[in-house]
């Protein structure tokens, strides 16, 4: 368990890395609440992005003054024309050990770094299969579905050995850290899979994460050369985002007979991020990654998400099981919830929304937000794209242990109050009865 204090401690290291940044650094006191950490890390970050424009002024869109010299922190910045041959130097946003040695092509968002791949691809492979497993980011599989035709989209059904030793077509294998752990762990049980491509969307695991490493040794075990697609957004900007920014690594092939292969689709995907306008953003790089206290101090956030994290699952598994969707994504890092009665978009909309507002209004640290990876619990609706059903997400924040347990038992009261609230056709909520935080000092309750 992780006290306030310690909480408040390692909040004012995260807040004195990003303050350190900055031309003219604010007069940083030391945080006393959770609240005051969320307002001060969105203040310093809008400080940086307006310290970078005052900064690098002469940089624009195109190249035009010899003495610009574009920079965000560690980053590095060259180009004739922004949009078209911006070229970066600078840390990896993957840590060394995870051996994501390769060409990373930044673009303005996850979107836009998977959507300029999958498109390129049409360039290097002209018929493919795409295998996703079920659960696979719900944009993604609108992309493919809609705007790629030439790969045909093949949701894995039961054990994945079956469909990934089957030989055929050209086969290349959508693996996302959002999907069920259970079926993230059946893919890397496959001993020798027959693909030529592996696209491994790494967005909901930290950039040090052991499942990385993992993915990575069995792709070079079974010598399937990988790219990673990933948004910068989530997790790589110790929760202020910073700014859109996404990329695609090229992982070294090794010795597997596909580097000329490999290297095509390289380029093919720089040349489709130029054309479809995708460029990533000087402005957009956070000048605090890199460093070694912004890597401890990621590690520490990503740790206690991942701590609270598991005590919500047991939590709702025990207290809220007939209404709990999925407990146990891969990630960790939000879990779902079902009503009694279907939900669509709207209703889980608003459902969302309502809870939010109602514990907020309560005092607890939680917003209606579409996103994840904050100092502050994120509900919002959700959509399950294989199985077509609407749920809402909560999402784990970064929150000392004793007020994230009385969240999680205000969130899971909160929900089993409005079950009548709930469904197709509602308009309203009902607001529910003022709700306190619990204290669940033993483990073993939650």
């Amino acid at each position: 368990m992780e006290i306030i204090q310690a909480y408040l401690q390692r909040k004012h290291e995260e807040l004195r890395l990003l303050n350190e940044c900055l031309r003219s650094p604010l007069l940083l006191s030391p945080p006393q609440s959770v609240d005051e950490v969320i307002k001060t890390k969105f203040r310093i970050t809008a400080a940086l992005r307006a310290d970078h424009e005052l900064r690098d002024w002469k940089a624009t869109e195109t190249a035009w003054s010899a003495t610009a010299c574009p920079a965000s922190g560690p980053f590095r910045f060259t180009y004739d024309y922004q949009r078209a041959d911006l070229r970066v130097v600078g840390p990896s946003f993957y840590q060394d050990e995870t051996g994501c040695t390769g060409r990373a092509v930044y673009t303005a968002s996850g979107m836009a770094a998977i959507s300029a791949l999958l498109l390129a691809s049409a360039a290097v492979i002209d018929k493919a299969d795409i295998l996703v497993t079920p659960g696979c980011y719900g944009e993604t599989i609108e992309l493919i579905e809609r705007l790629v035709p030439h790969l045909r989209l093949v949701t894995l059904k039961g054990p994945p050995c079956n469909a990934l030793a089957r030989p055929g077509s050209r086969r290349i294998l959508l693996l996302d850290s959002c999907v069920p752990a259970g079926a993230f762990e059946a893919v890397l049980r496959v001993d020798a899979p027959g693909l030529d491509l592996l696209i491994f969307d790494t967005t909901c695991f930290a950039g040090g994460s052991g499942r990385i490493r993992r993915v990575l040794r069995w792709a070079r075990r079974c010598r399937i050369p990988v790219v990673m697609v990933r948004s910068h957004t989530k997790l790589d900007s110790l929760g202020a985002e910073y700014g859109r920014l996404g990329s695609a690594v090229f992982v070294d092939p090794g010795e597997n007979g596909s580097g000329s292969f490999f290297q095509h689709l390289a380029r093919e995907t720089s040349d489709a991020v130029r054309l479809l306008g995708g460029a990533a953003l000087p402005a957009h790089f956070p000048p605090y990654v890199g460093a070694a206290a912004y890597w401890k101090l990621t590690r520490r956030r990503i740790a206690a998400i991942l701590r609270n994290g598991r005590r919500m699952s047991r939590y709702f598994a025990s207290e809220l099981a007939p209404l709990s969707a999925e407990l146990h994504f891969s990630h960790g890092l939000y879990v779902t919830l079902c009503g009694r009665r279907p939900l669509d978009e709207a209703s889980a909309r608003r459902a969302a929304e309502a809870m939010s507002r109602d514990l907020s209004g309560e005092g607890f640290p939680i917003r209606h937000a579409g996103s994840f990876g904050f100092d502050f619990a994120a509900t919002e609706w959700f959509h399950h794209a294989t199985t077509d059903r609407y749920s809402v997400r909560v999402a784990v924040p970064d929150l000392p242990t004793e007020l994230w347990d009385g969240l999680t038992a205000a969130i899971a009261r909160w929900w089993g109050m409005h079950q009548a609230d709930l469904g197709n056709g509602q308009r309203g909520l009902r607001r529910p009865q003022a709700v306190s935080p619990a204290n669940f000092d033993d483990d073993s309750k939650i």
